[in-house]
C-alpha cells in the first residue's frame, strides 16, 4: 500500500514538472513576442469625412498616373505597379484634356475598368480631373434631366453650351490650345459642366477630384461664393453615391489656398515642384525656397470641410507638364517661363539617367519634408512629356507590356520604405491593434 502510494505521489510529481515545464516553453514565446517591437499598420480609414493623419497617409504614397483610364500605358502592369510600390493614391489617373468630343467613350472605359484596380486593393484612392479648360466638343454632349434639377434650373432637351462658359469679356480670356478656352466658373452653365463632370466620376468610383488651376477660372468670383455653391454640391452628391461617402478635392493654387470667409474650401492643395535648373552643372537641377512661386511654407489653413483645423493645409507638389522651350536641352538663360533646360519638369526628368532619376527623387522627398512638413512629394508615374525623343514619361519597369519604361519603380520604393522606417514609429505588439 505503501509502494502504490508512493509511486502514485511519484507520478503527480512527474506530471506537475511535466505541466509546468509545458506551460513555460509554451508561455515563453509569448513573452518574446510581447517585446518585439512592429510597425503600425498605415491608417486609410475614412468614411464621410477624413482625419488629418489618413490624408497624410494617402498624400505621402500618391504618384501622378495620368490617363491610366483613359487609355494611356497597359492597365494590368499599371495596376502590377501600384501594388508593387505601395502607392494609395492613384492622382490624374482619368485625364482627360480638352477631351469634350469623347468624354461619352471615355467614361464607358472607364466604368470597366476602374473596377479591377479596385479589386486589386480597396483602399485606393482613384482621382479624375475637371481642368481649367473647355473646348467647342462639350457641345456634343446632352445635359442629364438630373444637372438641371441639382442646380435649380429648369430641365430642357438641350447639349451644353460652350459659349456660355468661357469669360464673356474679350480680355478676360485666356486660350487653352486646340480652340478650347478657360471657362469662367461663377457662370451657370459652367457649373453645370463641372458638376456633371464631377459626380459622373463619382459614381464609377472615383473618391478624389483634381480642379486644375482653380485661381484663373474665378475672376468674378473673387470670394469664391460659386466655387463654395459648386463644391457643396459635389460633396452632397459624393455623401449619397461616393464608395465612402465624400470625395478629396484640390488644386492647382498659386496664392496658397482656395479660401471662403478664412478657410480652405479644397481638401487638401497641389501645385508643380517649381524645379530650378544649375546653369553651372549642365542638366542638374535643384528646389530652391523662394523661387518662382512655389507654394512651400505658403499653404493657407483654416476649418477644414473634414471639420478638423489647421495652420496649414496639406499639400502635393508634382513634376508638372506644360510643354517644350523654344531651345530644348539648353538652359534658361532669359529667365523665361519655368523651364528645366529647356523643358517641362517631367520631360526634364525623363531626359536624366536612371541612377540620377533615383537620387533626385530621394532628395526632392527630404528637401520637402524638410522644408515644409505640411508638404509631400507626388511620385511620377505617367505623365505627357514634350520633345522629340520623349512623349510620354512610364515609370513602369520595362517590359513587352511597357517596353518604353524607364524603371523607376525600385526608386520610388526605395524612398517610401525610407520614409516608413522614419515615420512609422513600431510599438510592442501588446499593445498594437
Amino acid at each position: 500500500m505503501k509502494s502504490s502510494s508512493l509511486k502514485i505521489i511519484k507520478c503527480s510529481n512527474a506530471l506537475i514538472a511535466m505541466c509546468l515545464t509545458a506551460s513555460f516553453i509554451y508561455s515563453a514565446p509569448r513573452v518574446i513576442a510581447a517585446e518585439t517591437p512592429v510597425a503600425p499598420a498605415r491608417d486609410y480609414h475614412f468614411d464621410k469625412t477624413i482625419s488629418r493623419k489618413a490624408l497624410e497617409n494617402y498624400l505621402s504614397r500618391s504618384i501622378s498616373m495620368e490617363g491610366v483610364f483613359n487609355g494611356h500605358g497597359d492597365l494590368d502592369d499599371n495596376i502590377r505597379m501600384i501594388k508593387s510600390i505601395g502607392a494609395k493614391y492613384i492622382g490624374r489617373s482619368l485625364c482627360l484634356w480638352n477631351g469634350e468630343a469623347n468624354f461619352l467613350s471615355n467614361i464607358e472605359r472607364a466604368k470597366q475598368q476602374v473596377p479591377k484596380a479596385l479589386a486589386a486593393d480597396p483602399d485606393l484612392i482613384l482621382e479624375a480631373c475637371v481642368f481649367e479648360t473647355v473646348s467647342p466638343g462639350v457641345e456634343q454632349i446632352p445635359i442629364p434631366d438630373w444637372v438641371f434639377t441639382a442646380l435649380d434650373q429648369p430641365v430642357g432637351k438641350r447639349n451644353f453650351i460652350y459659349t456660355n462658359m468661357i469669360y464673356a469679356a474679350p480680355e478676360q480670356r485666356r486660350s487653352m490650345g486646340r480652340n478650347a478656352q478657360v471657362p469662367d466658373e461663377s457662370r451657370i452653365e459652367t457649373q453645370l459642366w463641372f458638376y456633371y463632370q464631377a459626380a459622373t466620376y463619382i459614381d464609377i468610383g472615383f473618391e478624389g477630384i483634381h480642379f486644375g488651376q482653380v485661381e484663373i477660372m474665378n475672376h468674378n468670383d473673387r470670394d469664391n461664393a460659386h466655387w463654395e455653391q459648386l463644391f457643396n454640391l459635389v460633396r452632397a452628391h459624393a455623401a449619397k453615391n461616393a464608395r465612402r461617402h465624400m470625395v478629396l478635392l484640390n488644386g492647382h493654387v498659386p496664392t496658397g489656398g482656395l479660401q471662403r470667409n478664412g478657410n480652405p474650401l479644397l481638401d487638401f492643395n497641389a501645385f508643380p515642384l517649381r524645379i530650378m535648373e544649375t546653369p553651372d552643372k549642365p542638366q542638374e537641377a535643384i528646389l530652391k525656397l523662394g523661387f518662382s512661386d512655389g507654394i512651400y511654407n505658403k499653404s493657407k489653413g483654416g476649418l477644414t470641410f473634414s471639420g478638423w483645423k489647421c495652420e496649414h493645409l496639406p499639400y502635393l507638389v508634382e513634376l508638372d507638364n506644360y510643354g517644350v522651350s523654344q531651345h530644348p536641352g539648353q538652359p534658361n538663360t532669359k529667365g523665361e517661363f519655368n523651364w528645366v533646360w529647356g523643358y517641362d519638369e517631367i520631360t526634364w526628368f525623363a531626359h536624366q539617367s536612371r541612377g540620377y532619376r533615383a537620387n533626385w527623387l530621394q532628395y526632392a522627398w527630404d528637401w520637402v519634408r524638410k522644408t515644409d512638413t505640411n508638404g509631400f512629394l507626388q511620385m511620377p508615374a505617367s505623365r505627357t512629356a514634350r520633345s522629340p525623343d520623349a512623349q510620354w514619361y512610364y515609370a513602369n519597369n520595362p517590359s513587352a507590356a511597357v517596353p518604353t519604361g524607364l524603371g523607376d519603380e525600385d526608386a520610388i520604393r526605395a524612398v517610401w520604405t525610407a520614409d516608413s522606417a522614419k515615420s512609422d514609429a513600431a510599438v510592442p505588439a501588446s499593445q498594437s491593434k
